[in-house]
């Protein structure tokens, strides 16, 4: 494999054998993953074999080694051209995404005691681990075909949640096309009892603080400003999600045969997007993607709840975005307009000022995007930029270092948590393995992650967030 240094922030795989498409990477030197412990780089070649791949195959700063596409991964094909869907390049956790909310409460009106006390109350109110408890126990098949048609539109109109929260919700709280005739019985069974939960792994609740602002003007159209105490949820469409991933997985292997479609890896399964496979996936996954929306909006109730129980604050939502999904957009493409079929897994969208697809009040900033740290470092605030050169997409992380299984041997979750607390930030964890599993060590740094993203021109800074306390999966 070839790989030729671009600039400070972007490498070129050249192509060779079945490649299409040259890959680009964005990273710095010291971001790019080690080829002996590390399969991603060689996955961002893979990709680039994809039937209407256009342009490149793109690997975010947060790379490191997934299903199929490497994790930070975003490749873009021509839907009138064959262009292919592939779950893999969307992940086993459909719409998993971020959502930021900011309170009506400065740093220095939580005081120790209330801290606690809020900290106590989410860890009591936040479902998560791999039980079934949920925030809303749907009552049967029926309201959860609501949910996967509607996503947070049909939660809010049940009463969970504000208008204002939709508009702050990507595709406006709903993707269309969603079809719930299209998820398994299996997967609808996994989701009846999981709606308004973290899961496991990485997923969080955190409570931030507004450390730093770059932008004034920028975060105040956000909702931000210095000191202002905050809300990040990660979570996704949990096992529902899951299962309507590994359902197509299987449907389109076989699929591939009729199509006359060969892949490198089998984990690339795909089919042409105007397939019947290709129709069908696309209509599971974004009937998961908003059963993923709902689930963030009731997780939003319920962290409301514990707020204006024991520091009497309201939550504003400051926007939600996924960072797993395939999307059909329109797009310039050697001069022409062309109509992709956008993969982005684990990556998120970062649409520039005057995008059509933001709320009137964001016009002028551009889209929020939401980037996490992990437990004990921080998390970022940005905006989209114009002349994005990844389809409008930038990362979603600081991306693993570790497995889970590295960090665990590293660190166990008792220390990491008296560390942690040492330090001022109160954890709440579902189990000890599970916070060793998320050690900030198995981590990337977020800050050089950050760097490289605002100086390859994904995204630009608004404001840096500190941890106060965690809620982990």
């Amino acid at each position: 494999m070839r790989i030729m240094q671009e600039t400070p922030y972007r490498l070129r795989i050249e192509r060779e054998g079945e490649m299409r498409v040259p890959g680009v990477v964005f990273a710095s030197r010291a971001l790019l993953p080690d080829p002996a412990a590390d399969r991603s780089l060689g996955q961002v070649a893979d990709v680039a074999t994809l039937p209407g791949i256009v342009t490149a195959s793109y690997a975010m700063p947060d790379m490191h080694w997934g299903y199929g596409f490497p994790i930070g991964g975003v490749a873009a094909t021509d839907i009138a051209a064959g262009g292919v869907v592939s779950p893999g390049g969307v992940g086993f956790d459909i719409s998993c995404g971020v959502r930021l909310l900011a309170a009506a409460l400065d740093r220095d009106g939580l005081d120790p005691r209330t801290h606690q006390r809020l900290m106590d109350e989410l860890g009591r109110t936040i479902p998560r681990g791999l039980g079934r408890r949920a925030v809303w126990p749907l009552a049967g098949r029926g309201q959860l075909e609501h949910v996967l048609a509607e996503g947070s539109r049909y939660a809010v109109e049940q009463g969970h949640g504000t208008p204002r929260d939709l508009a702050r919700c990507e595709d406006h709280g709903a993707v269309a096309g969603a079809d719930p005739a299209s998820v398994s019985a299996r997967a609808m069974e996994r989701g009846l009892g999981q709606l308004g939960s973290l899961g496991s792994g990485n997923h969080f609740l955190e409570v931030q603080a507004v450390e730093r602002v770059y932008d004034e003007p920028v975060a105040e159209a956000f909702g931000l400003r210095r000191d202002r105490v905050c809300v990040m949820i990660h979570c996704g469409s949990r096992g529902l999600g899951h299962q309507i991933c590994t359902d197509h997985v299987h449907a389109m292997q076989p699929a591939m045969r009729r199509h006359g479609i060969t892949v490198p890896d089998r984990q690339l399964a795909c089919a042409p997007v105007e397939s019947p496979e290709g129709r069908a996936y696309l209509a599971a996954m974004a009937a998961a993607a908003n059963y993923g929306r709902a689930n963030r909006q009731l997780l939003t109730e319920a962290a409301r709840r514990a707020f204006a129980g024991t520091c009497g604050a309201d939550l504003e939502l400051v926007y939600d975005v996924s960072h797993n999904l395939a999307k059909i957009e329109t797009h310039e493409v050697d001069g022409g307009s062309r109509r992709l079929c956008v993969h982005r897994k684990g990556a998120t969208l970062a649409f520039p000022p005057g995008h059509p697809g933001l709320p009137p009040d964001l016009a002028g900033s551009g889209q929020p995007v939401l980037i996490p740290g992990t437990m004990g470092t921080a998390s970022y605030v940005l905006a989209g930029v114009a002349g994005n050169p990844a389809f409008d997409s930038t990362c979603h992380g600081a991306g693993r270092l570790q497995s889970r299984h590295q960090a665990v041997r590293s660190v166990r979750g008792r220390e990491l948590r008296d560390r942690l607390e040492a330090a001022g930030v109160a954890v709440r964890g579902a189990s000890w393995r599970g916070l060793a599993e998320e050690a900030p060590a198995a981590y990337k740094d977020i800050d050089e992650v950050i760097a490289v993203a605002e100086g390859a021109g994904l995204c630009r800074k608004v404001a840096r967030l500190v941890p106060l306390g965690v809620v982990k999966g």
